[in-house]
């Protein structure tokens, strides 16, 4: 026969050996050892040691007909039990691929039980349940294994149980007791005070319970609050009243802390009823909520208790299922206002004047309703209700006014066409907050109406009327600060009325190099003329005195005699509107 190869050896091996390390197994360390030694010997002693207290009837377990899975179980218990100082027989039972799963594992147990060596033990790890040590043997389920022996643990021992479970049977297990009630959640008193005695959050009272942020009056009457509370119920009476705050403080989730000490740990609202006590902001005493609010909160609350949801995500769920379900009036955050009430809701909502009435201008336009979501999604809806998760106008705004601030443009500022669209896709993509952007969009059409009582159009005088006209227009715009630069800036016969404009307003300072003497000489004998036109233009575009045009024309008139004589009057005649 041939030989094998030759072993293949590395530098720097020098006969290693390595150790093999197996995953889920671990060396129990002396206190672990103890534990299982004692609950071993104790399961010796009495192999159903482990069973809970039966409080209920126990059905058939006969292979004829419908059998009870618990009646079935307690029969291989009792078989395995008359044969546990049998180890050949024990380790045949605990390798079977059939039969009860329960008296399989508790086969490997009480096969464990006979053996000196406890120094090896694998590793049970569940999010739920949390970790655990157990001597593996056989084919018995590791969760079935754990609980038999660890029997003493008031979560860990559920674990056996949970194929019974799963056929609707219960079980509740405390520090003074384990129960079995079988197909009925008939909750103990006992373990009712137990569960919230350990439960993740602190509980004040001892009939009715309650959290910081709550007190015994409320949840004696359930009256509903600002923020809202969740109202528990159990099978015995007990109330529990839990306050938003103290559900978002909780390091393990409450229905789980609870839940965890029973079996199916799903089935929660077995033995509790959840409600919701809160209202929207405004909603009448005497009205009831929408039946659909009704039904979704009812959803949520189920997922709640089935540990699907999360503490935190509670109050906010509760609340947009109600919210969501109102098809009338106007729902602000998590307030309600009356469809006749528009003024009210307006008030509600935070920023500027005009930014209300922008708002007001695009829902007057619905015709159905509208849910704008605080991402900034727009939903149409058939209902003839206004619904805003945020309460301040200027996320609103952008939301809505791709769609809606053509129709703003023209029923607030009269902007129609080219116009008008230049100015919504402008604010489309800059976003400039709508307070700002509506503010100085009113401004800047107020000043073009004012310049529009000017008499004469812009750019139609001859020059240097027309300079004048420019001066006088942007001082109205942007103040005389504005008009200095342009007034430097003229040239020839425009620089003279430049000169005339900054003595008129007494801004020339150091500017006399800028200007020839020429320039400086025929300016100074517009001055009064310019002065006066500048003074009626005051009156006219910023004190709002109509009458005051008159004067422009006059000191226009003045002005044009001063620098062409009757040459200038005839140019300006022909400029007339």
């Amino acid at each position: 026969m041939a030989k094998p190869p030759a072993e293949v050896r590395f530098p720097g091996d020098k006969n290693r050996r390595r150790r093999l390390r197996v995953r889920g197994i671990k060396q129990a360390s002396k206190e672990i050892q103890r534990r299982l030694e004692s609950n071993l010997d104790s399961l010796q002693e009495d192999p159903e040691v482990f069973l809970p207290d039966i409080k209920c009837e126990i059905g058939k377990a006969s292979f004829f007909g419908p059998k009870d899975p618990m009646a079935v179980t307690l029969r291989e218990i009792g078989n395995v039990s008359s044969k546990r100082n049998d180890p050949k027989w024990l380790r045949n039972r605990m390798t079977k691929r059939s039969g009860d799963g329960v008296s399989m594992a508790l086969a490997g147990s009480l096969l464990a039980a006979s053996e000196e060596d406890l120094s090896t033990v694998s590793v049970f790890k569940s999010p739920l349940y949390g970790n655990a040590s157990y001597l593996k043997r056989g084919n018995g389920r590791p969760g079935h294994l754990v609980g038999i022996q660890n029997f003493t643990h008031t979560r860990l021992r559920l674990l056996v149980w949970d194929d019974h479970a799963r056929s609707g049977h219960y079980f509740f297990s405390w520090d003074g007791g384990f129960v079995y009630t079988g197909t009925k959640p008939e909750a103990p008193p006992e373990w009712i005070k137990w569960a919230l005695d350990n439960s993740s959050v602190e509980l004040l009272g001892e009939e009715s319970r309650w959290t910081v942020g709550l007190d015994e009056g409320i949840v004696k009457e359930g009256v509903p609050t600002e923020q809202g509370w969740l109202k528990l119920t159990f099978s015995d009476g007990t109330e529990v009243g839990l306050s938003q705050s103290a559900l978002t403080k909780t390091d393990e989730q409450l229905a789980q802390s609870i839940a965890m000490a029973m079996m199916p740990p799903n089935k929660l609202g077995e033995v509790c009823d959840a409600e919701w006590m809160w209202r929207p902001g405004g909603w009448p005493e005497d009205r009831e909520l929408p039946e659909e609010g009704e039904e979704r909160l009812g959803e949520v609350l189920d997922a709640w208790l089935k540990m699907s949801l999360e503490d935190g995500a509670l109050a906010r769920g509760c609340r947009t299922s109600i919210l969501n379900s109102i098809d009338d009036g106007f729902v602000v955050g998590s307030n309600w206002f009356a469809g006749d009430d528009q003024t009210g809701f307006l008030e509600h909502m935070s920023g500027s004047e005009d930014e209300r009435r922008a708002l007001a201008c695009i829902l007057d336009s619905l015709e159905g309703g509208v849910h704008v979501r605080s991402d900034g999604v727009v939903l149409e809806l058939e209902d003839k209700v206004v619904r805003l998760e945020d309460s301040s106008c200027h996320p609103v705004l952008v939301s809505l006014w791709p769609e809606n601030g053509m129709r703003v443009l023209e029923s607030l500022f009269g902007i129609t066409g080219e116009e008008a669209e230049k100015v919504h896709s402008r604010q489309a993509k800059r976003k400039q907050g709508f307070g700002a952007f509506l503010r100085e969009l009113g401004e800047s059409l107020s000043t073009a109406m004012r310049l529009d009582r000017l008499p004469w159009e812009r750019d139609l005088l001859p020059s240097p009327l027309s300079f004048a006209d420019t001066l006088v227009r942007k001082a109205a715009e942007d103040g005389v600060a504005s008009t200095v630069s342009i007034a430097r800036s003229g040239r020839g016969i425009e620089s003279a009325m430049g000169w005339a404009w900054l003595v008129v307003h007494e801004r020339t300072e150091s500017d006399a190099w800028r200007f020839e003497e020429g320039s400086r000489d025929k300016g100074g004998d517009w001055v009064p003329a310019l002065r006066a036109l500048w003074d009626a233009a005051e009156s006219l575009l910023l004190k709002d005195d109509l009458g005051a045009e008159q004067d422009y024309r006059a000191s226009m008139g003045w002005l044009a005699e001063g620098y062409g004589g009757r040459r200038g009057a005839r140019a300006l005649a022909k400029s007339t509107i």
